[in-house]
């Protein structure tokens, strides 16, 4: 992966030693989950997976999924994760309950979404937790409700560590258990992860320390960080740093000031024809990372036909598709240049299990970084909370 300073080039602090203190300290493990070896369950007779969780439960787990499923042909995963209930009651028509397992995820166990929609599953198939638990897969925190459940009917379980967030997790058995089921090669995903993380800690990333203080020291002249993806297949990938970034970072500071960045997830060249008239002309209050890949190996070659009343666009005749797609990256980014707007760019060799790993390592040691320069808790949530304790008293 490689990782381009343009106008984040800046004096930067040594994150790296602020890191290794929640590192040694154990306040987060997310440090540690490239070097951990899974063990997988046996292999069961199934041919979909249904995965039941919501935001750090699911998110990771379907960004590398979408990433990686058109290369590997892996087998399918369904998410329930959103209980809206047109979306939910369309997706159970489109699942075999014979021929699925299903792994539910919940950190604390008893996530309202995530049960709610475990119950209706359980109810609209006729499962039985006793009878059927060869299809189950419950992952969650040690202790926790879930666990005791699944301790009752001896389904099988997994455990997240204590001391790792869920918007963290994706490179534990939350994210490596259904992509290993799936059929995707998770040795190589935290090899990824790996590579790069050491290289960090080594002090050899001075980009993306560069880029923390950056965005730090100016988070009130450039409040909203653009993340601008030139391929559909990492529209889930911005999802997922939406969370990351959003739930990390909007906090109150050990001075009491609230602070934080506003994450925005841009998937070119589709939005171009949309949000970049407000980045080439409206207020410069925004920093942009472009993320692209520069070879897409599988690519269509734009044939060499010339139409009555089109020969405009013949000039691209004779690229490819993934050429197009990266010259329109270089070419918005330059024009964004010219307006002193800060930028970066990530540019991914390939699509592969290698590259994903690096990108999620890559993005949250990014945000832990921010974070320790803005002098706030990272790794909780309590605005989140809050919103919880509130819908109890109301329903209750």
């Amino acid at each position: 992966m490689n990782s381009y300073r343009l106008l984040f080039e800046s004096e930067y602090e040594d994150v790296v030693e602020k890191l290794k203190i929640e590192k040694e300290q154990n306040i987060t493990g997310y440090y540690e989950l490239p070097f951990q070896n899974i063990s997988l369950p046996p292999k069961k007779k199934f041919q979909e997976i249904v995965l039941i969780g919501i935001g750090g439960s699911s998110l990771g787990t379907r960004a590398i999924d979408s990433f990686l499923h058109l290369k590997r042909k892996a087998k399918k995963i369904h998410y329930l994760d959103n209980p809206d209930p047109v979306t939910f009651k369309n997706k159970l028509h489109q699942i075999d309950p014979k021929t699925s397992l299903f792994i539910l995820i919940s950190k604390s166990g008893t996530t309202l979404e995530t049960i709610t929609q475990f119950k209706a599953l359980l109810h609209y198939f006729n499962l039985d937790l006793q009878n059927n638990n060869e299809q189950f897969i419950f992952i969650s925190d040690q202790n926790s409700a879930l666990d005791k459940l699944a301790q009752k009917y001896k389904i099988e379980r997994f455990y997240i560590p204590k001391n790792v967030g869920g918007r963290f997790s994706v490179l534990s058995s939350v994210g490596m258990i259904p992509l290993a089921l799936a059929g995707y090669d998770i040795e190589r995903i935290l090899y990824g992860a790996r590579f790069f993380l050491k290289r960090f800690f080594e002090k050899k990333e001075i980009a993306l320390m560069k880029k923390a203080t950056f965005l730090a020291k100016n988070w009130k002249k450039f409040r909203m960080n653009v993340l601008f993806s030139y391929a559909n297949e990492l529209e889930n990938f911005n999802k997922w740093y939406m969370q990351l970034w959003g739930e990390s970072l909007g906090k109150i500071n050990s001075k009491g000031e609230s602070v934080g960045l506003t994450p925005i997830s841009l998937i070119g060249p589709r939005d171009q024809h949309s949000f970049l008239q407000l980045l080439a002309q409206g207020p410069i209050d925004k920093s942009v990372t472009f993320l692209r890949i520069a070879n897409f190996e599988e690519d269509i070659l734009i044939p060499n036909i010339t139409l009555p009343y089109l020969e405009s666009t013949d000039f691209i005749n004779g690229f490819t598709f993934g050429q197009m797609v990266n010259e329109q990256a270089k070419a918005t980014m330059k024009s964004l240049l010219k307006r002193n707007m800060p930028i970066d760019e990530i540019v991914l060799p390939c699509i592969n299990e290698e590259s994903i790993g690096e990108l999620i390592i890559y993005f949250e040691l990014l945000t832990s970084s921010v974070g320790s320069l803005l002098q706030i808790n990272t790794y909780n949530q309590p605005g989140v909370e809050e919103g919880k304790k509130i819908l109890r008293q109301n329903i209750g």
